[in-house]
């Protein structure tokens, strides 16, 4: 090991990296990109030794004997592509947390753990947790300025497979998260009509309603007869529903369309797909808190399950929909932070990313609370008239006395005059119409309807229907998904691009190129999943699937940056980078809080996955023609995955993390092939403070377009290891 003293003194320098009193221990291992490290150039005054810079032996070599063999000193260095400004960099991170899983998860995981309590564990767990993981991310993006690949093996050689995994992930949910916007698309195309094709069941041709539209919702049948051409399992084959692939198709060219020019065509898109969003679910939520029995939703919402609050479920299912909802793990926080100045301030970008993720998640569940409420108040009426006209029939039939009968005024206002009326009738006159009527009753009204349909875009297609002029607002709904879906999808395949780019360089100068031959077979990959039984392997990978290599790809992350490169070093030169200091708590949660509540996470969801079926709702069109004496109901039924879906379920885990371990092992490989270059691939930098009680200083911001000048030269190891910088 190669041990570098460097002794900053305060009367040689203007501006050093002052430090507490005791010195601190720098160690990392890093790879070779680190030569690349930038440090700023002035005529008055020298520069600093922002931080350590360590690099196999096997590459000093190399760059010592050649220094200017692949880049000539006249050569300017491939300048990087930037974001236009602030506001388009920050739509696109935003975009890409604020997903379709952030409005479709959170009200229904809200009202099923807890509610308030619920919500009080997913803010406490985003400040410990979700907040540090989007600032590590960003920041590492923003430091490396690369994609995950890069950043993963400058950061250690030995975890490098974690940008491949990163990589693999962004292309297997980007090819089932397109088919999810297509089923939003082609609703939308839908709704330009009215009435709307599923409020009312289909008309054959001798004027009759579908007998098996007759015998469930139409929503519901809706969703799985016309969108889906559903199978009735998952075992039953088919060709790609042909109005669904013209979905998907559209979806494709909409997201090449918005990536073709990098950065500055992608921030244009942005600012319809991400703003327009916020002003939508601003005027559904609006829209619904004007609805009658919006209040008794809202009151459901606010009463906190205090049990809920010690019950590992609830927090395990808090921790995966965290995690889902904002988004770490894919590599497109840090891709997209690679496009920006690094004396961006990312901490508060990383706050603000996921404050505007957690108010587009709770003004979504208020909204569906206050719709559902409404729902529940309208269907409790229902009840009430119904007993109401029971206890009529009862009266004209001298079942019971005229005393009994309802007042004439109680179908102006059944909720406020029905219990009023039942309340003051004789003691003896109310004991026999109780044994004859139903029992009505609100919350229970409540329960049902939020579990409903077990699709939540049927559920969507409900909600819609319960307003004055549904048409309107099932196009602004379906408008709200759509985008919502795009601005993420565009941060996954961000994803995909950036670190191709950044591994092929000479891939940067045909960007266009690069986006068409990335988009063309993500939308040939995507026509496996709109097939009659597709929407069944959607819910398998992103049910089951994409939560266990999200949690391994961020606890890798977090122990790299915390444990290997160093937290403490990572925020120093954070510091230096941005010009300002840090605090140092984000280094006790990197090495400390989040690696365990990570681990806790991504064993419980392991356990649950092994210990319990894993189960898919489908479509049984054999019940459904069975005549039934029930009120319609939805039909779907809930099936077993077959093994054969359980073990490609593993493969595609298994698939997903196998890089890591063979990067890992590609490693030990090269370094054991070169013995020497192993034991000089690690320094230790000392930075001695410059005067005991001062305050730490910070050097100057390191600015992107000041310029630049390389570390090209470094003394031999005949000169006792110390680090030569030119």
């Amino acid at each position: 090991m190669t041990t570098v003293n460097e002794d900053m003194e305060a009367q040689e320098e203007k501006s050093q990296l002052s430090v507490p009193s005791t010195s601190i221990s720098l160690t990392a291992t890093t790879s070779a990109y680190q030569l690349m490290s930038e440090i700023p150039t002035e005529d008055s005054q020298k520069f600093d030794l922002l931080s350590a810079h360590v690099w196999s032996e096997e590459d000093n070599e190399d760059i010592l004997e050649t220094p200017n063999k692949d880049e000539p000193k006249d050569e300017a260095p491939h300048q990087r592509p930037i974001w236009a400004n602030k506001i388009e960099y920050l739509l696109a991170q935003v975009g890409f947390s604020v997903g379709l899983s952030t409005i479709w998860r959170f009200p229904y995981l809200c009202f099923h753990n807890g509610g308030g309590s619920f919500i009080i564990i997913y803010i406490l767990m985003m400040f410990l947790v979700g907040i540090p993981l989007l600032f590590l991310e960003m920041a590492a993006g923003q430091r490396m300025r690369q994609g995950s690949i890069g950043v993963w093996k400058v950061i250690s050689p030995w975890i490098g497979g974690v940008g491949y995994t990163s990589f693999m992930v962004c292309v297997i949910v980007g090819l089932y998260y397109s088919v999810l916007m297509a089923w939003n698309l082609f609703y939308l195309v839908q709704s330009f009509q009215s009435p709307l094709p599923w409020l009312l069941c289909p008309v054959s041709k001798n004027s009759s309603i579908d007998s098996e539209c007759a015998r469930t919702s139409p929503t519901t049948y809706f969703w799985y007869r016309k969108v889906l051409k559903a199978a009735d399992e998952i075992e039953t084959d088919g060709k790609p529903v042909m109005h669904l692939t013209a979905s998907v198709l559209a979806i494709w060219l909409i997201i090449c369309i918005s990536m073709i020019k990098g950065p500055k065509s992608t921030g244009k898109m942005l600012y319809i797909s991400v703003l327009l969003p916020y002003i939508i679910l601003f005027s559904l939520l609006i829209r619904s808190l004007t609805m009658k029995g919006a209040y008794f939703g809202l009151k459901n919402l606010l009463a906190t399950k205090v049990p809920a609050l010690y019950s590992a479920e609830v927090w395990r299912r808090t921790g995966n929909q965290l995690f889902l909802s904002l988004g770490p793990g894919f590599g497109s926080f840090t891709a997209i932070s690679s496009y920006i100045p690094r004396s961006n301030n990312c901490v508060i970008d990383a706050y603000a990313v996921a404050f505007l993720n957690l108010l587009a998640s709770l003004t979504t569940t208020v909204f569906v609370f206050a719709v559902m409420g409404h729902l529940a108040t309208k269907n409790n009426e229902k009840c009430y008239l119904m007993n109401a006209k029971r206890v009529m029939d009862l009266v004209i039939a001298r079942v019971l006395t005229p005393e009994a009968h309802p007042p004439d005024s109680l179908n102006h206002d059944p909720s406020s005059i029905y219990p009023k009326w039942l309340n003051n009738l004789p003691e003896h006159i109310k004991s026999k119409i109780l044994s004859n009527l139903t029992d009505c009753d609100l919350s229970k009204e409540l329960n049902k309807v939020m579990i409903g349909p077990g699709v939540v875009i049927v559920t969507f297609s409900d909600i819609v229907s319960l307003f004055s002029g549904p048409t309107f607002w099932s196009i602004i709904t379906f408008l709200l998904l759509v985008n919502l879906g795009l601005s993420t999808a565009i941060g996954i395949i961000q994803g995909i691009i950036t670190p191709l780019q950044d591994t092929f360089s000479s891939l940067r100068e045909h960007s266009k190129l690069l986006t068409v031959g990335v988009c063309v077979p993500m939308f040939l990959g995507s026509l496996l999943f709109v097939r009659p039984s597709g929407s069944y392997y959607v819910n398998l990978l992103d049910d089951y699937w994409v939560s266990l290599p999200l949690f391994f790809i961020v606890i890798l992350e977090t122990i790299a940056m915390a444990w290997i490169y160093g937290a403490r070093r990572f925020l120093t030169d954070l510091s230096i980078m941005m010009g300002r200091p840090i605090s140092p708590i984000y280094r006790w949660l990197w090495c400390f809080v989040s690696p365990f509540v990570l681990l806790v996470l991504f064993l419980s969801t392991l356990i649950h996955l092994s210990v319990k079926e894993i189960t898919y709702l489908a479509w049984d069109s054999r019940t459904v023609s069975l005549p039934r004496p029930d009120p319609p109901k939805s039909h779907e039924v809930t099936r077993i995955y077959p093994s054969w879906a359980k073990a490609l379920l593993i493969f595609f885990v298994i698939i997903t993390v196998l890089p890591v371990p063979v990067y890992f092992f590609y490693t030990v490989i090269i370094r054991v092939a070169s013995p020497v270059s192993m034991s000089h691939s690690t320094a230790i930098i000392t930075f001695q403070p410059e005067a005991k009680g001062k305050s730490p200083t910070v050097g100057p911001r390191l600015q992107l377009r000041q310029k630049r000048q390389k570390i090209i030269k470094m003394d031999k190891p005949k000169t006792e290891g110390k680090l030569s910088v030119l």
